[in-house]
């Protein structure tokens, strides 16, 4: 598609790749939401499609191929951090399972579910709850994936691995769709990463907004409107 590319310098608004993630370059201006299809509800609500749906979709194809390649032959814990991670996760192990079929390697999994809360509205709240570490013993000695939608300063995933490390997990890698570019971060990366955005608040792909444009297929970047409309 117009607008993606694999080099950083063949234009100044296209994304390009850096190490293991697609990086959008602050000046990228996105996609019209004209081009696409969408929720009729939303109309109003958002500005432009940053990612489209199917370079989703082909991207995390590609990071199941990577996992694959490096952890291929275990038995692996799928952590899926809810809601935002959902949809992202669904389809990875969909994609690994499918790799497993037609491959030498082989990756068995069990999915597991934890929910962290940190957003109110589009601000980042200091405290992080996390729901569900009440069976964190499982972990014990296993291989663990986490599997998150973003993440931005990197102080949550942060306090969600040193939570699982008092747990004595045999290994943990961390798959995140996004890393947001923020001034804030701690300089986290996940092992695993779809692409490296700007310092946008986005919906869609299970990603919301109060709950609401999880049902958008597109990540977009919600618009003041939006932001207004669904505040709680």
């Amino acid at each position: 598609m117009a607008g993606l590319s694999s080099k950083t310098g063949t234009a100044e608004a296209q994304p390009g790749r850096s190490g293991r993630g697609v990086v959008i370059s602050d000046n990228w201006p996105g996609y019209s939401l004209d081009l696409f299809t969408y929720p009729q509800h939303y109309y109003g609500d958002l500005d432009y499609v940053l990612i489209p749906h199917g370079i989703i979709v082909d991207r995390i194809e590609r990071l199941a191929k990577d996992i694959m390649q490096d952890i291929g032959y275990n038995d692996i814990v799928v952590l899926c951090v809810l809601k935002g991670g959902y949809k992202f996760c669904a389809d990875l192990v969909e994609h690994i399972k499918n790799l497993s079929r037609n491959s030498e390697k082989f990756i068995s999994m069990k999915v597991d579910f934890v929910r962290l809360k940190s957003y109110r509205n589009d601000q980042s709240m200091q405290d992080m709850q996390i729901i569900g570490a009440d069976d964190f013993s499982k972990l014990t000695g296993k291989n663990v994936l986490i599997v998150e939608d973003i993440v931005g300063t990197g102080r949550t995933m942060r306090a969600l691995l040193n939570t699982i490390e008092g747990y004595k997990p045999k290994m943990v890698k961390v798959a995140s769709l996004l890393v947001k570019r923020t001034s804030q971060t701690d300089g986290y990366r996940p092992d695993y990463y779809g692409f490296e955005i700007p310092n946008l608040f986005v919906v869609g792909y299970a990603l919301d907004y109060n709950e609401y444009f999880r049902d958008l297929n597109h990540i977009c970047v919600i618009n003041n409107h939006g932001k207004a409309k669904y505040r709680i």
